[in-house]
């Protein structure tokens, strides 16, 4: 699946910025959408936060307004070097989100968004279990994603989405209870949101 617009996307980062824009005028624009996942947690300037495959720093960008501690991690060294020219004032580490190269009970809150729907879900289980151990206890996961749409009308925009830019593990997502499977691997699921007609999910949970 997914069309040569999607090679060019990530080819391009003004195009990726274009597509992403776009998508988010069903959640009321980019900064609403980036703020979804954050909305209700409390964040200091201390806040130890992973931006997880954080991408050139979409919302990166936005976590280090809250705080001074913040680290993304991206497996793309090219995806990081626009992230560093971005937004200098994060770290970065090169890694995989199924194995973190980060040490135990660091980060406060754990953070991702619209990442989620590029992996199987066998690399789903090894990444929730990833951010499990990283996480402090009493820490916060917190995740936005595609799901299936409550509203029929929601249908059709997000099928072309899909079609266009994504791949089979996209529609895996949508059949994936990111809620339950959350559970198993110890997280108590906090809220669970939907927006955009059900086409949007934003999950926070606690370790």
């Amino acid at each position: 699946m997914a069309t040569f617009l999607r090679t060019l996307s990530y080819q391009y980062q003004w195009l990726y910025d274009a597509i992403s824009r776009l998508a988010a005028l069903g959640v009321g624009g980019e900064k609403r959408f980036r703020q979804l996942a954050l909305q209700n947690l409390v964040i200091d300037r201390d806040t130890e936060i992973l931006d997880l495959c954080c991408g050139a720093g979409q919302t990166t960008k936005f976590l280090v307004q809250k705080s001074d501690c913040v680290t993304g991690l991206d497996i793309s060294p090219v995806a990081l070097a626009r992230a560093k020219n971005n937004v200098p004032e994060a770290k970065y580490v090169e890694g995989l989100a199924q194995d973190i190269p980060l040490p135990d009970n660091q980060f406060d809150l754990v953070h991702t968004s619209s990442a989620l729907h590029e992996m199987t879900p066998q690399e789903l289980e090894k990444i929730f279990k990833e951010v499990y151990r990283v996480l402090k206890p009493g820490g916060i996961f917190t995740l936005v994603d595609f799901h299936q749409p409550n509203n029929r009308f929601f249908w059709l925009p997000l099928v072309i989405f899909l079609w266009l830019f994504e791949t089979e593990t996209a529609w895996q997502l949508l059949k994936n209870n990111l809620r339950q499977n959350l559970t198993k691997q110890g997280f108590d699921v906090l809220t669970q949101n939907l927006y955009a007609g059900g086409s949007l999910q934003v999950i926070q949970a606690q370790k």
